[in-house]
């Protein structure tokens, strides 16, 4: 098995054994307490029914740490004081809904005294051994950095000081989304130490779609529903005591409007675990809300990049090497590559944002006042053999649990294919749709087909289902 297979089957089998188990992922989330990590937790609680979160836990990054633009070791407490004052009403919604408690005792500091320290056995570093240790629980664990990796780095050089014997089951569960590498610690010490085991990694520049410099290259249809009088309506205003604390932008702050989004950098590294019907988790390069990303080398993911004879830098990814960055320190008016280079991320925009209303109603509205996402199911199994000329029938059963009307639309995730030609697909604005494997198709080949479906509710949500193809 090359390296390549080996990564994608560390994902594909993580998956399936989670899928037995429960659809509902583990989660920790390790955070520097940036402004946009305050924005993001903001999401992230409205989506806290979707996982099981083993830990929110403050780390250090190479842009904050104690004493260096701090927001303070308690940065997240104003947002769980609030959204224990929500929650009596989300459960109305979702009674999986964690309460306050259950969060706060899992909310602890980690790795902060400086960037990348990681020599400091921490209450934070701690909780995450203790969940890597844990063999009662097989489903993998969604280790994201929304900073540096300072904190995970030092809880697995725990483990690999005090329990080495544990180390190769352990790696098995893990799967890293990082926001760029925002310190040292993964190339100095978690690759040299714990890359012979070839833990599944995400490594994200498409975030910047996502963050501060958005008005600069996001199409226009996509910043509309950034802008402050989407931002005010949709969740700033009359949404309760935890959305009232999202740091929006006040007007006249660096050219934006009051009430523009602000920046959301993190959000991708959960994003990419809700369950929506992308199968997103399954491989990276299969796409979904947290972007969709390429096999670069050993068990590493990056973000596709088309410019022609492009390589990939040995050592870190982030913002003096990652190509999204490098490309916005040029100032190109209207650059079109970069606005293509973070499609993966951006083209989910609108959706993702629809949905954050959606949450946001539902910490002030009764369930019958608020909407709620369709419930899709694909009637046949999610993977498909199929010969070259063959005709493939395809069909969904959608729900609304508000009674809204559905619209479909099937279309070809071609980016995230193994055939290149192109066909058309029969019915795709129905529940049953079909299409024919095209005749040069190559055994092996693989096609992409999803139905989104959206409700006809204020604001519409939409799920997805996705059936792969493979040409036999």
């Amino acid at each position: 098995m090359n390296l390549f297979s080996l990564a994608l089957a560390f994902f594909v089998i993580g998956a399936c054994s989670a899928s037995f188990a429960s659809e509902r992922s583990r989660v920790i989330v390790t955070s520097d307490g940036e402004i946009d990590d305050e924005c993001s937790l903001v999401r992230f609680l409205l989506y806290a029914n979707e996982w099981d979160i083993e830990g929110i836990i403050t780390s250090s990054s190479q842009y904050h740490w104690q004493g260096h633009k701090w927001a303070g070791d308690d940065w997240a407490q104003p947002y769980l004081k609030a959204y224990a004052e929500v929650h009596p009403n989300l459960v109305k919604h979702d009674p999986r809904f964690p309460d306050a408690k259950f969060l706060q005792a899992r909310t602890l500091l980690g790795n902060t005294k400086a960037e990348g320290e990681m020599e400091e056995v921490t209450a934070g570093s701690q909780r995450i051994v203790e969940v890597l240790l844990d063999q009662s629980d097989s489903r993998p664990i969604w280790l994201q950095a929304w900073g540096g990796t300072n904190t995970i780095a030092r809880a697995l050089k725990t483990i690999e000081e005090e329990h080495p014997s544990e180390m190769a089951r352990v790696a098995k569960k893990i799967r890293l989304y990082l926001i760029w590498e925002q310190d040292k610690t993964y190339q100095e010490y978690v690759r040299p130490h714990w890359g012979k085991y070839q833990i599944p990694t995400i490594i994200s520049d498409q975030f910047i779609a996502f963050f501060y410099h958005w008005k600069k290259y996001l199409p226009k249809k996509e910043q509309s529903y950034m802008v402050g009088s989407w931002m005010r309506a949709n969740v700033l205003e009359s949404h309760g005591p935890l959305c009232s604390l999202y740091k929006a932008r006040k007007a006249g702050e660096k050219g934006y409007d009051d009430g523009d989004f602000r920046s959301e950098g993190d959000s991708p590294a959960f994003l990419h675990t809700i369950p929506t019907g992308l199968r997103s988790t399954e491989s990276p390069n299969w796409g979904g809300w947290g972007g969709r990303f390429v096999w670069v080398r050993d068990n590493t993911w990056l973000d596709p990049v088309s410019e022609p004879g492009y390589e990939y830098p040995k050592g870190r990814w982030y913002t003096s090497s990652a190509w999204g960055r490098s490309r916005l320190r040029k100032n190109i008016p209207n650059d079109e590559e970069l606005t293509d280079y973070l499609k993966p991320q951006s083209r989910w925009i609108a959706a993702i944002q629809n949905d954050f209303a959606g949450r946001a109603d539902w910490c002030v509205k009764s369930f019958e006042e608020a909407n709620h996402e369709p419930k899709v199911v694909l009637t046949h199994g999610p993977d498909i053999n199929a010969k070259a000329s063959g005709r493939v029938q395809l069909g969904v059963k959608a729900t609304d649990p508000d009674g809204d009307k559905l619209t479909y639309r099937w279309w070809r995730y071609h980016e995230a294919d193994t055939y290149d030609g192109d066909f058309a697909i029969q019915s795709s604005d129905k529940p049953n749709a079909s299409f024919n494997v095209p005749v040069d198709a190559q055994n092996g080949d693989t096609i992409h087909i999803v139905c989104e479906v959206t409700d006809a509710g204020s604001p519409p949500i939409t799920r997805y289902q996705r059936a792969v193809i493979s040409v036999r």
